[in-house]
């Protein structure tokens, strides 16, 4: 016959080690029950405080380019840059690889023509360099909405759905676009006073070997100068300044290869540090060194191969926050030993006698030539 259980040998609110247990159990259930409710709202509030953030970002610097456009246009053009600012960029498909470099190049260029024609159109009489500001500018501000409005996307999605793995990863990305924001809302002033960025480091360094040569127009906002060293022959390139521009460096090297082949590239230029690096590190490597979206360096290296030219590159380390911003001393102060690793570069090989392309590849504002 079954003993009759009494409930009250095992749990006594009367003794001490029971009270303990059930003081135990009860968080356990209550995290069991309702962890990922608690999560969500703690990860929540962080999250939602950095949108705001963002968003602020967002804010100014719109309220920065109107102030801008009606100080250097002289009109209220508030409805109109808000629908330049909408404008979105609709990659081609994948699907076929063949011939995707030049289909991106193309809804690229069609979208950085048009912006410049509808600035122009609302100032007939702004003068090239303030164009190309107004266009940096735009984008800019265009980069940052559309920050904004992915990420408050995926933060609104998340919580109306109240789940908690789908806002694991916008807590995981999220230090990395605030960083990327933080850099961009920096930019701002820099290019409304047109002084040199860290991304600039190339064309100062190729500009500061054009001073007192003559230049010419090699492609659209580029230009390039013949100039020699210890018997080489140089064809230095960079993007038009002081206005900020990035120029077209694939056509000028096109340009410059009909003309001559050359029997070598050094490329120039600003590159991400990793973390725990220093910022102004120079190195030496191989390969066309170029961000942005793929399409220009592609065709860098397509020109090379098919030309079979070597290319090299000397790149100065920076973080994103120096690569925007208004050049920091440590990246300015990396110029000599950029120009050092640039001469090692090409005498180190090539011949006397032979031609050498030198690309100064960044955003060129605030840096003459």
């Amino acid at each position: 016959m079954c003993a009759k259980l009494d409930i009250g040998e095992f749990i006594s609110f009367g003794d001490d080690d029971a009270l303990l247990t059930l003081i135990w159990i009860l968080p356990v259930l209550i995290f069991v029950l309702y962890g990922q409710r608690i999560q969500l709202y703690i990860t929540s509030n962080e999250i939602k405080k950095k949108i705001i953030e963002l968003g602020q970002y967002t804010t100014d610097s719109r309220n920065d380019l109107l102030a801008y456009t009606k100080r250097e246009v002289g009109a209220n053009l508030d409805e109109k840059i808000d629908r330049f600012l909408e404008y979105f960029t609709i990659m081609p498909v994948d699907m076929d690889p063949a011939g995707m470099v030049e289909r991106v190049r193309h809804v690229i260029r069609l979208r950085e023509d048009s912006t410049r024609a509808h600035i122009r159109s609302l100032a007939p009489d702004l003068p090239e360099s303030e164009i190309a500001r107004t266009q940096t500018l735009v984008e800019v501000c265009a980069t940052l909405r559309s920050l904004y409005s992915m990420i408050n996307h995926m933060f609104l999605t998340a919580k109306r759905q109240k789940n908690y793995p789908l806002i694991l990863p916008l807590q995981m990305i999220l230090p990395f676009v605030m960083q990327q924001a933080e850099a961009l809302r920096s930019s701002i002033p820099a290019f409304e006073r047109c002084v040199p960025v860290g991304d600039g480091i190339g064309p100062v360094v190729v500009g500061s070997m054009m001073t007192g040569l003559e230049k010419r127009d090699v492609a659209f906002q580029t230009v390039a100068a013949d100039s020699e060293m210890e018997g080489r022959r140089l064809v230095l390139v960079k993007a038009k300044g002081p206005m900020p521009t990035v120029g077209r460096i694939n056509d000028a090297l096109d340009s410059v290869i009909r003309e001559s082949k050359p029997d070598a590239i050094v490329m120039v230029d600003a590159a991400l540090k990793l973390e725990g690096e220093e910022s102004g590190i120079v190195a030496h490597g191989f390969g066309a060194a170029m961000g942005g979206s793929g399409a220009e360096r592609a065709e860098i290296e397509a020109l090379a191969t098919q030309a079979q030219i070597p290319v090299h590159s000397v790149i100065v380390k920076q973080s994103v926050n120096d690569a925007l911003a208004p050049m920091p001393k440590a990246i300015a102060d990396s110029a000599g030993k950029a120009h050092e690793a640039l001469r090692t570069a090409i005498l180190e090989n090539t011949k006397a006698g032979q031609l050498v392309a030198v690309i100064g590849v960044g955003n060129t504002s605030g840096v003459l030539q």
